[in-house]
């Protein structure tokens, strides 16, 4: 009997799939190659279902003989091993992200005379566009803070930008753009006790209570369907963080951030040039202890961040510290530093995964924004933040239309700085 090959993501089994494997199926034994949420995220959105329930789903299908994991888009090493007289897919990669696939796919093909058999595209039938749908329907809580993990677990970099209310949210949610094909887009936002600090006219001293903050994370959530992570600050006091973290969990968030500072938090981007203090690295161990042992479920994060670099010491002694909370529990480890150059922060990824940390890390680079992405991932860097640049955005543009209606009279000379009324509600009503 002959082989045929068929490469699915298989998120959401629609009439299109079921046409190609049908026409399969009459042509010999059926191989569904199921691609890997990893290979599915390198192109385009983590898909709803996990491997193994998309991998149940497709094994059932009366077309289908067996199932194979393909770990990237590239079909070559999965041709090689099956060498099958038949490829099909559906017409509709001949252009976007896919192209380059289909080229290797007629490449490899030809070293044994098998056949590229393309299917006419199933009009009216989108997969993206059916997932995109359910949107309306809403997230639980929990599946909110599942999707962080899948996440981390497929992407090579997770990009998480900061909201500070609903319209910000929406913004973070629904920004993207294409690249070959390829949609970049953020994966999580960031709820930055920086910016929720600020749009209260409040200095950045840990001086929002935990009530305050949730209701934004709250505003948010009601028109979002991304993760979220907590700027936590220091975590407040040891007797309270586990209360702390109950809070978030159920909320729907998935993860917290708290940095080994101790006494009256300041801003970590005034380095040395105010007072601040380090917390005792056994002390803030303990603390991790308690947040683990509190958590609810196992989906929900809690990352250390290490601030010795920011108060004028060693790598070394970041590293040791970093080794240390690891140890105690926490999930992942941010790097932070207020210098331009970021050698300090690259040196300690090196020396880290050299002493054999496998863990996250994370880098915040506001200070070392001239660094691509790609110098992050490179260097072992696993989540960036992009940690206030929404609010920072929106200040100079409020500020410079408040100067131009007073200078002016009336406020016709800011019509052509600012957006339309109709733009904000229609983003809005769009939701």
């Amino acid at each position: 009997m002959k082989k045929v090959y068929v490469g699915l993501s298989a998120d959401l089994i629609h009439p299109g799939h079921i046409n190609i494997l049908k026409e399969a199926k009459k042509l010999g034994k059926v191989t569904v190659g199921l691609l890997t949420d990893k290979a599915i995220a390198s192109y385009k959105r983590l898909p709803v279902m996990t491997y193994e329930q998309r991998f149940t789903v497709v094994n059932s299908l009366k077309f289908v003989d067996e199932v194979m994991c393909q770990t990237t888009l590239d079909y070559t090493e999965n041709l090689k091993k099956l060498k099958p007289h038949f490829v099909l897919h559906g017409d509709d990669w001949k252009s976007g992200p896919q192209k380059e696939a289909r080229s290797k796919v007629i490449k490899a093909l030809k070293q044994w005379g098998g056949k590229l058999i393309e299917i006419p595209y199933t009009k009216g039938i989108s997969s993206t566009k059916l997932i995109e749908a359910t949107k309306e329907i809403g997230i639980t809580p929990e599946s909110r803070r599942i999707k962080f993990k899948r996440l981390l677990r497929s992407k090579e970099l997770l990009r998480i930008i900061e909201a500070h209310n609903g319209l910000s949210g929406l913004i973070a949610e629904n920004a993207f753009i294409k690249k070959k094909g390829t949609k970049i887009e953020f994966d999580a936002t960031w709820a930055s006790s920086l910016t929720d600090s600020s749009v209260r006219g409040k200095p950045d001293t840990e001086s929002v209570d935990l009530s305050l903050r949730l209701g934004t994370i709250n505003q948010i959530f009601e028109v979002t369907t991304k993760p979220l992570i907590y700027d936590g600050d220091t975590g407040g006091n040891i007797e309270h963080f586990g209360a702390k973290i109950n809070s978030l969990e159920r909320l729907g968030v998935s993860g917290i951030i708290i940095e080994d500072k101790t006494g009256l938090k300041r801003n970590s981007l005034y380095g040395t040039s105010v007072k601040q203090t380090q917390d005792d690295p056994v002390f803030f161990s303990n603390k991790i202890k308690i947040g683990k042992k509190s958590q609810i479920t196992e989906d929900f994060f809690i990352f250390a961040r290490v601030e010795s670099l920011i108060l004028g010491k060693s790598v070394d002694d970041a590293i040791e510290r970093a080794l240390m909370y690891a140890e105690a529990g926490a999930d992942g480890i941010m790097i932070h530093d207020y210098i331009k150059n970021p050698k300090n922060i690259f040196e300690f990824c090196k020396l880290i995964r050299k002493r054999n940390y496998s863990g996250t890390i994370i880098a915040v680079p506001t200070t070392y924004n001239h660094v691509k992405e790609k110098q992050l991932i490179d260097n072992g860097i696993n989540i960036v933040i992009y940690a206030n640049h929404l609010l920072r955005a929106s200040y100079p543009a409020m500020q410079k239309a408040a100067e131009k209606i007073l200078k002016f009279s009336r406020s016709q000379e800011v019509d052509k700085d600012i957006c339309s009324i109709k733009t904000i509600l229609e983003k809005i009503d769009k939701h």
